[in-house]
């Protein structure tokens, strides 16, 4: 009833009921039930030999004759005598069909399960087929999971392919019953049948979600029947429900389910199938749910990066507080903090932008933010959840990675000239060593320490700040640092004509702010903007690197408001013309 087609797709337990209305008369079910037993089967007033009987542990011969009756005799009349009383055997009905799910679940294989059952196929059967059985919740549960006990993930003869089949027919009957008694039953619910469809979804996901997240078979046990064969076919079940808000928690289920053994590998179709689902925003998952999903699938995180890229560059002017916003709600700081694995292909994608869109404050300024959430998500770990630093930093210079990672505001403000002392002059050597070196191996250091440097950039800040009231024997360091970073990679072996404009730049700056008294001197503007303007053959300042000293140096300086901003105006008219 209301589930429209639910194929059946399965690979182990768990199967999937896809939707396909098909009915059978008796006599073609009681064909089937006999052609999937080899045998013929017993009827309810046979009596077995002692040989079957003896070999049903558990199983008592009288109940079993007894309840084979009942399941023949309920179904050849609806009657209001018959339906009062299947509705008064459900109660025992059920421990009689828990007890038989014990005893399936003791057998190595289906084959086997047949042979020392030969009459579960019939009752199984017979049962699916009554409406007042299935409309219990028990024991509605009960025939579900002997069904997925009894299904052969690889079967191995032609009983136990003939077994899947009829156990598919079933289990569409089940998701898909539309007799009258059915109906009359959801009637006198007071359901439409598109509720009642999703409440039995409902009971049937949280049962698969039970059955995902029990761990393997004891190898204590001698027919053992591992629970993680039915993961995959689980995961392939859910293909086309993903959709299905019902099927979140066990989409998260399975995602989260740690790899106990190699049989508890998903179905790459459900990993592309949720992941196409989360990009396009049609499933709601739990954040601990998306990180899984990128764990397993790689795709789907390199997409969730991109879209985070094309986010933020496709709207440079967002403030501050939108940039961290976006970024904590991406999940991405978090599934970093958690997994240096993801961290590292982050980072990769990260260096790549910058290579393609060199020079882009909008992608410096998201790499740093994204660098100051990750950290935040690091620190709020258990440290038994902890790694080492280096673990998300390889390729980094050990000795600046915790110098740099180190936050401005986890020291005193007297020690910060100091300290960047000492990272300036561990980048100067590097640069040193690199020129000294062949190949590309001295270039890869710099650029490791350049990419944590930008990762970092508070610091830079700080030394932006500390220009404004360095002495002129003091300042060296702080400027080397600023053009560094704004020009790391030292093309055509400019880095010291370009260090010298910047120390002239600063000087200019120091003497507007600090040194002269209004009317402003022209010569000083005029030749601020000659240090601006690209000369062909010769290197030029990045404009960043001055705007970072003329904003520091207004905000810092113990220059009037009024005089402040009308040196800043002067001076952007001379770097931006137009």
């Amino acid at each position: 009833m209301g589930f429209g087609h639910i194929r059946l797709r399965s690979r182990g337990k768990f199967t999937l009921v896809t939707l396909q209305r098909r009915t059978f008369s008796d006599s073609e079910f009681e064909h089937n039930i006999q052609t999937l037993l080899c045998n013929r089967l017993p009827s309810p007033n046979s009596t077995m030999s002692q040989a079957q009987m003896g070999s049903m542990a558990g199983l008592k011969p009288q109940e079993v004759a007894f309840w084979l009756g009942k399941a023949v005799e309920w179904g050849q009349t609806e009657s209001p005598d018959t339906q009062r009383d299947t509705c008064l055997h459900l109660g025992p009905l059920r421990a009689f069909l828990q007890l038989l799910l014990t005893h399936i679940h003791t057998q190595s294989s289906t084959t086997e399960t047949m042979r020392t059952i030969p009459f579960v196929g019939q009752f199984l059967g017979r049962l699916c087929w009554n409406p007042y059985v299935t409309a219990d919740a028990g024991s509605r549960s009960l025939l579900l999971q002997s069904l997925w006990s009894l299904y052969s993930e690889e079967p191995h003869n032609a009983v136990e392919r003939k077994a899947n089949q009829w156990i598919r027919n079933l289990l569409c009957q089940l998701a898909t019953e539309e007799d009258s008694a059915t109906h009359m039953l959801v009637k006198h619910m007071g359901l439409s049948p598109k509720e009642y469809s999703v409440k039995v979804l409902r009971k049937m996901v949280l049962l698969l979600v039970e059955e995902v997240g029990e761990s393997c078979s004891s190898l204590a046990d001698p027919n053992p029947r591992c629970s993680c064969d039915s993961v995959l076919a689980a995961s392939v079940a859910c293909v086309p429900l993903v959709t299905c808000p019902e099927t979140a928690p066990l989409i998260g289920a399975l995602l989260q389910r740690p790899m106990t053994c190699d049989k508890a590998a998903l179905s790459q179709d459900f990993l592309d199938a949720v992941s196409s689902a989360y990009s396009r925003k049609c499933v709601s998952l739990e954040a601990q749910a998306v990180v899984s999903l990128w764990c397993h699938n790689l795709a789907s995180l390199e997409g969730a990066v991109m879209s985070l890229l094309d986010s933020v560059l496709s709207n440079p002017a967002s403030t501050l507080h939108n940039l961290e916003n976006t970024i904590t709600h991406s999940l991405l700081p978090k599934a970093c903090s958690q997994h240096s694995s993801i961290f590292l292909i982050v980072n990769d994608i990260f260096r790549s932008m910058l290579v393609q869109v060199e020079g882009n404050q909008t992608l410096l300024s998201l790499i740093h933010t994204f660098t100051l959430c990750f950290l935040r998500e690091l620190a709020a770990l258990q440290p038994q959840e902890c790694v080492s630093l280096k673990a998300f930093f390889p390729h980094t210079p050990q000795s600046l990675l915790a110098p740099l990672l180190t936050h401005p505001s986890e020291m005193a403000q007297e020690a910060w000239p100091e300290h960047l002392a000492w990272i300036t002059a561990s980048l100067q050597r590097l640069t040193e060593e690199e020129e000294e070196e062949e190949g590309n191996r001295g270039q890869c250091g710099v650029f490791e320490a350049w990419f944590l440097l930008v990762q970092c950039a508070d610091w830079l800040e700080v030394a932006s700040q500390l220009l404004v009231s360095a002495r002129p024997q003091a300042f060296g360091p702080l400027l080397w640092l600023l053009t560094f970073y704004h020009h790391p990679t030292n093309r055509g072996h400019h880095r010291t004509q370009q260090l010298v404009a910047a120390r002239e730049v600063w000087d200019h700056l120091r003497s507007l702010f600090l040194l002269s008294a209004p009317p402003l001197p022209a010569d000083r503007l005029q030749s601020l903007a000659g240090l601006m303007s690209a000369v062909p053959q010769q290197p030029s300042l990045d404009s960043l690197l001055v705007v970072s000293l003329l904003v520091n140096f207004a905000v810092f300086s113990h220059n009037s408001l009024s005089g402040a901003r009308e040196i800043v105006r002067m001076v952007s008219s001379q770097l931006y013309p137009f």
